[in-house]
Protein backbone atom coordinates (compact mmCIF):
# COMPACT_ATOMS: atom_id res chain seq x y z
CA UNK A 1 0.00 0.00 0.00
CA UNK A 2 1.18 3.39 -1.14
CA UNK A 3 1.04 6.04 1.44
CA UNK A 4 1.26 9.91 0.33
CA UNK A 5 2.85 12.31 2.90
CA UNK A 6 -0.06 15.05 4.10
CA UNK A 7 1.37 18.57 3.45
CA UNK A 8 -0.44 21.17 6.02
CA UNK A 9 -0.15 24.94 5.34
CA UNK A 10 0.25 27.39 7.67
CA UNK A 11 -0.14 30.93 8.32
CA UNK A 12 2.91 32.96 7.60
CA UNK A 13 3.74 35.68 9.99
CA UNK A 14 3.28 38.43 7.50
CA UNK A 15 -1.17 36.52 7.61
CA UNK A 16 -0.68 36.10 11.19
CA UNK A 17 0.04 39.83 11.72
CA UNK A 18 -2.60 41.02 9.10
CA UNK A 19 -5.00 39.35 11.07
CA UNK A 20 -3.74 40.57 14.23
CA UNK A 21 -4.53 43.95 12.66
CA UNK A 22 -7.78 43.21 11.64
CA UNK A 23 -9.15 42.43 14.56
CA UNK A 24 -7.47 45.71 16.43
CA UNK A 25 -9.07 47.51 14.15
CA UNK A 26 -12.33 45.70 14.84
CA UNK A 27 -11.70 46.18 18.27
CA UNK A 28 -11.21 50.24 17.83
CA UNK A 29 -14.26 50.06 15.70
CA UNK A 30 -16.50 48.26 18.37
CA UNK A 31 -15.16 50.17 21.70
CA UNK A 32 -16.96 53.31 21.31
CA UNK A 33 -19.89 51.77 20.33
CA UNK A 34 -19.87 49.61 23.26
CA UNK A 35 -18.59 52.89 25.57
CA UNK A 36 -21.46 54.43 24.30
CA UNK A 37 -24.24 51.75 25.27
CA UNK A 38 -23.04 51.78 28.45
CA UNK A 39 -23.48 55.45 29.26
CA UNK A 40 -26.82 55.01 27.80
CA UNK A 41 -27.67 52.48 30.34
CA UNK A 42 -26.26 54.28 32.86
CA UNK A 43 -27.97 57.40 32.19
CA UNK A 44 -31.29 55.06 31.71
CA UNK A 45 -30.47 54.43 35.39
CA UNK A 46 -29.78 57.28 36.43
CA UNK A 47 -33.01 59.38 35.06
CA UNK A 48 -35.14 56.37 36.21
CA UNK A 49 -33.85 57.01 39.96
CA UNK A 50 -34.78 60.53 39.68
CA UNK A 51 -38.37 59.39 38.53
CA UNK A 52 -38.48 56.99 41.99
CA UNK A 53 -37.72 60.17 43.39
CA UNK A 54 -40.32 62.09 41.85
CA UNK A 55 -43.22 59.49 42.79
CA UNK A 56 -41.78 59.60 46.01
CA UNK A 57 -42.25 63.42 46.15
CA UNK A 58 -45.59 62.89 44.82
CA UNK A 59 -46.82 60.32 47.03
CA UNK A 60 -45.55 62.24 49.97
CA UNK A 61 -47.72 65.24 49.40
CA UNK A 62 -50.80 62.83 48.95
CA UNK A 63 -50.26 61.07 52.18
CA UNK A 64 -49.50 64.61 54.14
CA UNK A 65 -50.91 67.44 52.27
CA UNK A 66 -47.79 69.01 51.81
CA UNK A 67 -44.55 68.91 49.99
CA UNK A 68 -41.33 67.75 52.32
CA UNK A 69 -39.06 70.18 53.68
CA UNK A 70 -35.73 70.43 53.00
CA UNK A 71 -34.71 70.71 56.47
CA UNK A 72 -36.55 68.73 59.68
CA UNK A 73 -35.76 68.65 63.40
CA UNK A 74 -36.63 69.56 66.46
CA UNK A 75 -35.69 73.39 67.08
CA UNK A 76 -32.71 73.61 69.66
CA UNK A 77 -32.17 69.94 68.80
CA UNK A 78 -29.36 68.21 67.17
CA UNK A 79 -31.97 67.20 64.72
CA UNK A 80 -31.08 68.23 61.19
CA UNK A 81 -32.93 65.81 58.50
CA UNK A 82 -33.01 65.96 55.15
CA UNK A 83 -35.97 65.78 52.65
CA UNK A 84 -34.29 62.59 51.61
CA UNK A 85 -34.83 61.11 54.82
CA UNK A 86 -38.74 62.21 54.66
CA UNK A 87 -39.12 60.48 51.28
CA UNK A 88 -37.55 57.37 52.80
CA UNK A 89 -41.13 55.77 53.66
CA UNK A 90 -41.61 56.14 49.94
CA UNK A 91 -38.70 54.58 48.39
CA UNK A 92 -39.54 51.08 50.19
CA UNK A 93 -37.05 51.89 52.86
CA UNK A 94 -40.23 52.36 55.62
CA UNK A 95 -38.50 50.47 57.88
CA UNK A 96 -34.80 52.53 58.04
CA UNK A 97 -37.23 55.46 58.25
CA UNK A 98 -38.88 54.14 61.32
CA UNK A 99 -35.75 54.35 63.61
CA UNK A 100 -35.50 57.91 62.42
CA UNK A 101 -35.92 60.40 65.58
CA UNK A 102 -36.80 64.33 64.63
CA UNK A 103 -34.39 65.18 67.99
CA UNK A 104 -31.44 63.56 67.53
CA UNK A 105 -28.88 64.14 64.76
CA UNK A 106 -28.26 61.75 61.90
CA UNK A 107 -25.18 60.36 63.28
CA UNK A 108 -26.53 59.38 66.52
CA UNK A 109 -28.88 56.59 64.93
CA UNK A 110 -27.69 52.56 64.36
CA UNK A 111 -29.28 50.66 62.22
CA UNK A 112 -27.60 46.92 62.42
CA UNK A 113 -24.32 48.52 64.06
CA UNK A 114 -23.71 51.12 61.36
CA UNK A 115 -24.84 54.74 61.67
CA UNK A 116 -28.61 55.62 59.62
CA UNK A 117 -26.05 58.07 58.22
CA UNK A 118 -23.95 55.91 56.79
CA UNK A 119 -25.83 53.30 54.57
CA UNK A 120 -26.07 53.31 51.08
CA UNK A 121 -29.65 54.64 49.53
CA UNK A 122 -29.22 53.13 45.27
CA UNK A 123 -31.99 55.21 44.67
CA UNK A 124 -29.88 58.39 45.42
CA UNK A 125 -26.79 57.39 43.74
CA UNK A 126 -26.42 58.01 40.03
CA UNK A 127 -24.68 54.76 38.56
CA UNK A 128 -21.86 57.37 36.63
CA UNK A 129 -20.54 58.94 40.30
CA UNK A 130 -17.04 57.99 40.71
CA UNK A 131 -17.19 58.92 44.33
CA UNK A 132 -19.91 56.58 45.19
CA UNK A 133 -18.28 55.19 48.48
CA UNK A 134 -18.60 55.68 51.93
CA UNK A 135 -17.26 58.73 54.62
CA UNK A 136 -15.28 57.40 57.04
CA UNK A 137 -14.69 59.56 60.52
CA UNK A 138 -12.03 60.52 62.52
CA UNK A 139 -11.61 56.87 64.09
CA UNK A 140 -11.96 55.23 60.65
CA UNK A 141 -15.83 54.12 61.32
CA UNK A 142 -18.77 54.26 58.60
CA UNK A 143 -19.99 58.02 59.47
CA UNK A 144 -21.72 59.10 55.83
CA UNK A 145 -23.34 58.20 52.70
CA UNK A 146 -22.82 60.26 49.56
CA UNK A 147 -25.58 61.64 47.71
CA UNK A 148 -26.32 62.61 43.81
CA UNK A 149 -29.09 64.18 43.69
CA UNK A 150 -30.55 67.49 45.26
CA UNK A 151 -33.39 69.01 46.03
CA UNK A 152 -34.15 72.10 44.77
CA UNK A 153 -33.60 75.41 47.14
CA UNK A 154 -34.11 78.13 44.60
CA UNK A 155 -31.83 80.74 43.02
CA UNK A 156 -29.71 82.30 45.75
CA UNK A 157 -31.20 82.89 49.15
CA UNK A 158 -32.29 80.14 50.96
CA UNK A 159 -33.29 80.56 54.82
CA UNK A 160 -33.62 83.33 57.36
CA UNK A 161 -33.25 82.43 60.51
CA UNK A 162 -34.52 85.47 62.41
CA UNK A 163 -37.97 85.68 60.07
CA UNK A 164 -37.68 81.95 59.74
CA UNK A 165 -38.74 82.82 55.89
CA UNK A 166 -37.35 80.25 53.14
CA UNK A 167 -36.32 81.18 49.88
CA UNK A 168 -38.18 80.62 45.95
CA UNK A 169 -37.65 77.28 45.41
CA UNK A 170 -39.38 73.98 46.18
CA UNK A 171 -37.95 73.43 49.32
CA UNK A 172 -36.53 75.38 52.50
CA UNK A 173 -36.21 74.82 55.98
CA UNK A 174 -39.27 73.71 57.51
CA UNK A 175 -41.59 74.50 54.91
CA UNK A 176 -44.70 73.18 54.23
CA UNK A 177 -45.43 73.88 50.75
CA UNK A 178 -48.86 72.50 49.24
CA UNK A 179 -48.94 72.33 45.37
CA UNK A 180 -51.07 75.48 45.53
CA UNK A 181 -48.07 77.48 46.51
CA UNK A 182 -46.17 76.38 42.73
CA UNK A 183 -48.35 79.71 41.28
CA UNK A 184 -45.50 78.61 38.27
CA UNK A 185 -47.20 75.81 37.74
CA UNK A 186 -45.40 72.46 38.88
CA UNK A 187 -44.50 71.65 35.73
CA UNK A 188 -42.10 74.25 35.30
CA UNK A 189 -40.42 73.90 38.72
CA UNK A 190 -37.68 72.04 39.26
CA UNK A 191 -37.76 69.28 42.67
CA UNK A 192 -33.75 67.75 42.25
CA UNK A 193 -31.17 67.46 39.75
CA UNK A 194 -27.98 65.84 40.23
CA UNK A 195 -24.73 66.92 41.59
CA UNK A 196 -21.52 65.46 42.33
CA UNK A 197 -19.87 63.91 45.76
CA UNK A 198 -17.15 64.79 47.85
CA UNK A 199 -17.21 68.46 46.32
CA UNK A 200 -15.22 71.24 47.97
CA UNK A 201 -17.04 74.26 49.14
CA UNK A 202 -16.83 77.28 51.64
CA UNK A 203 -19.03 78.13 54.71
CA UNK A 204 -20.33 79.94 57.59
CA UNK A 205 -18.46 83.47 56.18
CA UNK A 206 -21.58 84.54 58.19
CA UNK A 207 -22.13 87.79 56.43
CA UNK A 208 -25.36 89.33 57.86
CA UNK A 209 -28.03 91.39 55.98
CA UNK A 210 -28.84 90.80 52.28
CA UNK A 211 -25.97 89.62 49.87
CA UNK A 212 -26.06 90.38 46.19
CA UNK A 213 -26.40 87.09 44.37
CA UNK A 214 -23.20 87.09 42.08
CA UNK A 215 -23.78 87.49 38.04
CA UNK A 216 -20.25 85.55 37.56
CA UNK A 217 -18.55 82.52 38.90
CA UNK A 218 -15.37 84.44 40.48
CA UNK A 219 -17.98 86.74 42.28
CA UNK A 220 -18.28 83.35 44.76
CA UNK A 221 -14.94 83.38 45.55
CA UNK A 222 -15.86 85.34 49.05
CA UNK A 223 -14.37 82.39 51.49
CA UNK A 224 -15.08 80.93 54.85
CA UNK A 225 -14.51 77.73 56.48
CA UNK A 226 -13.18 76.09 53.44
CA UNK A 227 -14.02 72.01 52.65
CA UNK A 228 -11.91 70.29 50.37
CA UNK A 229 -14.00 67.58 49.76
CA UNK A 230 -16.73 66.29 51.82
CA UNK A 231 -19.42 68.20 50.17
CA UNK A 232 -22.70 66.13 49.01
CA UNK A 233 -21.17 63.22 50.76
CA UNK A 234 -24.22 63.67 53.82
CA UNK A 235 -27.42 61.76 52.31
CA UNK A 236 -29.06 62.12 55.59
CA UNK A 237 -28.51 65.69 56.71
CA UNK A 238 -30.45 68.40 55.75
CA UNK A 239 -28.16 71.58 55.07
CA UNK A 240 -28.32 72.62 51.42
CA UNK A 241 -24.48 72.30 50.88
CA UNK A 242 -25.10 68.29 51.63
CA UNK A 243 -28.26 67.51 50.22
CA UNK A 244 -29.50 70.57 48.08
CA UNK A 245 -28.55 72.67 44.71
CA UNK A 246 -29.47 75.96 43.73
CA UNK A 247 -29.58 77.52 40.08
CA UNK A 248 -27.55 80.55 40.44
CA UNK A 249 -25.29 79.22 37.84
CA UNK A 250 -26.02 76.93 34.88
CA UNK A 251 -25.31 73.25 35.43
CA UNK A 252 -21.66 72.10 35.08
CA UNK A 253 -20.39 76.07 35.66
CA UNK A 254 -17.04 75.96 37.35
CA UNK A 255 -16.69 78.06 39.84
CA UNK A 256 -12.98 78.47 40.63
CA UNK A 257 -11.69 79.61 43.57
CA UNK A 258 -7.85 79.24 45.39
CA UNK A 259 -7.69 78.15 48.64
CA UNK A 260 -3.76 76.90 49.87
CA UNK A 261 -2.52 78.04 46.38
CA UNK A 262 -4.68 75.28 44.97
CA UNK A 263 -7.38 75.86 42.54
CA UNK A 264 -10.78 74.18 43.16
CA UNK A 265 -14.26 74.10 41.68
CA UNK A 266 -16.12 75.06 44.44
CA UNK A 267 -20.08 75.34 46.24
CA UNK A 268 -20.07 78.53 48.51
CA UNK A 269 -23.28 78.81 51.35
CA UNK A 270 -22.96 82.11 53.59
CA UNK A 271 -24.50 80.45 56.75
CA UNK A 272 -25.71 76.59 57.16
CA UNK A 273 -29.07 76.15 58.08
CA UNK A 274 -29.68 75.70 61.65
CA UNK A 275 -26.93 76.79 63.61
CA UNK A 276 -27.56 77.68 67.15
CA UNK A 277 -27.22 81.50 67.71
CA UNK A 278 -26.94 82.45 63.97
CA UNK A 279 -28.70 85.69 62.29
CA UNK A 280 -26.86 85.19 59.09
CA UNK A 281 -29.06 84.15 56.30
CA UNK A 282 -28.24 81.38 54.34
CA UNK A 283 -27.38 82.27 50.50
CA UNK A 284 -25.88 79.63 48.61
CA UNK A 285 -24.51 78.69 45.08
CA UNK A 286 -24.95 75.32 44.75
CA UNK A 287 -24.05 74.08 41.08
CA UNK A 288 -25.78 70.78 39.51
CA UNK A 289 -22.91 68.89 38.51
CA UNK A 290 -23.24 65.31 36.48
CA UNK A 291 -20.12 63.21 34.66
CA UNK A 292 -22.62 62.53 32.35
CA UNK A 293 -21.07 62.79 28.58
CA UNK A 294 -22.44 66.01 26.73
CA UNK A 295 -22.67 67.93 29.36
CA UNK A 296 -26.06 67.25 30.52
CA UNK A 297 -27.51 66.52 34.16
CA UNK A 298 -30.40 64.90 34.83
CA UNK A 299 -33.86 66.29 36.85
CA UNK A 300 -36.81 65.52 37.68
CA UNK A 301 -39.44 68.39 38.18
CA UNK A 302 -42.53 68.89 40.70
CA UNK A 303 -44.60 66.99 38.64
CA UNK A 304 -42.42 63.86 38.26
CA UNK A 305 -41.34 64.23 34.76
CA UNK A 306 -37.59 63.75 34.40
CA UNK A 307 -35.75 65.71 31.75
CA UNK A 308 -32.37 66.01 30.62
CA UNK A 309 -30.50 69.47 30.78
CA UNK A 310 -28.18 70.50 28.82
CA UNK A 311 -25.76 72.74 30.57
CA UNK A 312 -25.93 75.14 27.48
CA UNK A 313 -29.29 76.35 29.04
CA UNK A 314 -29.99 79.79 28.99
CA UNK A 315 -29.52 81.08 33.03
CA UNK A 316 -32.46 82.70 33.11
CA UNK A 317 -34.23 79.63 32.08
CA UNK A 318 -32.69 77.54 34.42
CA UNK A 319 -33.13 80.27 37.27
CA UNK A 320 -36.66 80.41 36.09
CA UNK A 321 -37.35 76.64 36.66
CA UNK A 322 -36.21 76.90 39.99
CA UNK A 323 -38.61 79.41 41.01
CA UNK A 324 -41.91 78.31 42.29
CA UNK A 325 -43.92 81.36 42.33
CA UNK A 326 -41.85 84.00 39.74
CA UNK A 327 -44.38 84.50 37.06
CA UNK A 328 -41.68 83.36 34.38
CA UNK A 329 -43.31 82.09 31.06
CA UNK A 330 -41.39 79.52 29.87
CA UNK A 331 -40.66 76.43 27.25
CA UNK A 332 -39.10 73.36 29.76
CA UNK A 333 -36.72 71.99 27.85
Amino acid sequence: MTHRARHYSAFTLVELLVVIAIIGILVALLLPAIQAAREAARRAQCQNNLKQIGVALHNFEGTNRVYPSSYEGVPGSPGNWSAQVLLLPYLEQGSMYEEVELDKGCTAIYIGGIRLSAHRIPTYLCPDEINDKVRYDDSGQPKHWPLSYGYNVGTWFVWDPIAKRGGNGAFYPYSRLTPAAFTDGLTSTLAFAEVKAYEPYFRNLGQTGSVPMPTDPSQTCLGGDFKPNTGHTEWSEGRCHQTGVTATFTPNTKLMCSNGGQQYDVNWTNQQEGIAGAAASTFAAITSRSYHAGGIVNAVLMDGSVRPISDSIELSVWQALATRNGGEAITVP
